[in-house]
């Protein structure tokens, strides 16, 4: 539900450009839910057929529904059906603070969430990760000095609390994160599914990396070098094909306000909707560019509407699975019915999607301090100092201390799972906080993380070892 929320913003707008045209608020509660997308869109679906046959719109009921996790949502949807039986001078007004309401929401309560949340990540980074990475450094110190450090007492700590209290503390903090704003979903794209052959890969790098770590480092490097390079490439070769699907879709959706403003400015001066898209298409040059343009080739050679062109099950948005440009969209194939008054529409929705992009940029900037901390410490940071620390508890295996030898060539095997956990853990919980819960991009960046994490921990080692 948390991550629902970021589509808040995007089905406001769309009722409010939809009473702009039409001051009725059953309708733009029915274009809302229809035009959109994902849990938010389809709950509002609910409400507006609960609403049939009542005189009600559903928006009340479905803010209602929200309210206990989104208030602005709520507040602004009641002025949306205020806004229906308001004086028709004073309905642009209305209209304006219902749209304000929801984005200063959604703007500050993102706000609040990264000042609140920078002491709680940087303890957790302070007291589990920094702290136990130095007490790691200290170990061959200890022993050296005649402190008796049991096997079994690191991997307790090291590979069963501390990853239990990082998880516990992670999922307290990504809980707490009050708005989150959804990935499209690409399952259908046809791009996504190449990915199938990740694990035959991973495998194969898993096995290279075993038998090269054999040859070159202690027993206990090769099972840390295959699951770290061999489950990371597997990771990232499955979700690559996907993450690249939403850097098309980005590219797109960074396109698309300069497209309705284009569209909407011709519509609004009486051109007709068909004309604007084709004369937007030939300005353009991006993804958007391309989709208008076949909206074009799909109208002249199917001859439909422009709805279906761009909406139809083989539409020329097939390969933007988005539901901010399909919603959009949905509005300029409205224009084919409304005329020259959903051209005014086109450009305030324009104006309206370049505020979404400041907020969710704003909401990036404001986390990726800590969030940057995070990756690099599991990615590069902390794997050279484990390696490190290992190969210098290697380097004085053998010597006396009092009556007899001490060695810490178990220490490797401890520390390069607690390597590995880092790279999973706060991979996971930084790209949480700042993208929410995308299971996909998540397993990317994780592979990414996993790879780099195993490999600089056998680098450290390796070079340190030399050294000394």
């Amino acid at each position: 539900r948390t991550t629902a929320l970021g589509d808040a913003p995007a089905l406001v707008s769309r009722a409010v450009l939809r009473m702009r045209l039409s001051p009725t608020p059953e309708s733009a509660a029915a274009f809302a839910a229809d035009s959109g997308d994902g849990l938010l869109a389809g709950s509002l679906a609910n409400h507006v057929r609960q609403a049939e046959h009542t005189g009600r719109s559903g928006l009340t009921t479905f803010g209602e529904a929200w309210a206990d996790l989104f208030p602005p949502l709520q507040r602004a949807l009641a002025l949306v059906v205020a806004a229906g039986s308001a004086p028709s001078g004073d309905r642009e007004r209305v209209l304006d603070r219902a749209l304000a309401t929801v984005l200063d929401g959604t703007r500050e309560r993102m706000r609040a969430f990264a000042a609140d949340i920078r002491g709680p990540a940087t303890a957790l980074y302070a007291f589990g990760v920094l702290l136990p990475t130095a007490l790691v450094a200290l170990l061959p110190a200890g022993a050296a000095a005649g402190v008796a450090i049991a096997p079994v007492t690191v991997v307790f700590a090291y590979n069963l609390l501390l990853p239990a209290l990082l998880v516990a503390a992670g999922a307290w903090l990504v809980s707490r994160r009050p708005v989150a704003f959804p990935p499209p979903d690409v399952t259908a794209h046809p791009a996504a599914s190449t990915g199938d052959g990740a694990l035959v890969a991973g495998l194969a790098v898993g096995v290279a990396a075993w038998v090269g770590a054999g040859s070159a480092f202690p027993a206990w490097a090769p099972p840390v070098a295959a699951v770290g390079l061999g489950g990371g490439v597997a990771l990232w070769l499955r979700y690559r094909p996907v993450v690249t699907v939403y850097a098309e879709i980005d590219a797109a959706e960074r396109e698309l306000g300069d497209a309705l403003a284009l569209a909407g400015r011709r519509i609004a001066d009486g051109e007709a909707v068909e004309t604007a898209v084709d004369e937007t298409a030939a300005e353009l040059d991006g993804p958007i560019g391309e989709a208008f343009a076949a909206c074009v080739r799909r109208q002249r050679q199917l001859q439909v509407g422009v709805r279906e062109a761009f909406l139809g099950r083989h539409g020329a948005l097939a390969r933007l699975p988005s539901p901010r440009i399909r919603g959009s969209v949905a509005l300029l194939a409205l224009a084919a019915r409304e005329g020259r008054p959903a051209g005014e529409a086109l450009l305030a929705l324009a104006d309206h999607i370049e505020e979404l992009r400041r907020i969710r940029r704003d909401a990036h900037h404001d986390l990726a301090y800590v969030c940057r901390t995070l990756s690099s410490t599991a990615m590069l940071f902390g794997p050279i100092v484990a390696g490190s620390t290992v190969a210098l508890a290697d380097g004085m295996a053998g010597e006396t201390v009092g009556d007899g030898e001490f060695s810490l060539g178990w220490l490797g095997a401890p520390v390069g799972v607690y390597v590995l956990v880092l790279a999973v853990v706060l991979t996971a919980l930084s790209t949480a906080l700042r993208r929410g819960l995308d299971r996909p991009l998540v397993g990317y960046r994780v592979g990414r993380a996993l790879a780099w994490g195993a490999g600089t921990y056998l680098c450290a080692y390796l070079l340190v070892d030399v050294i000394a």
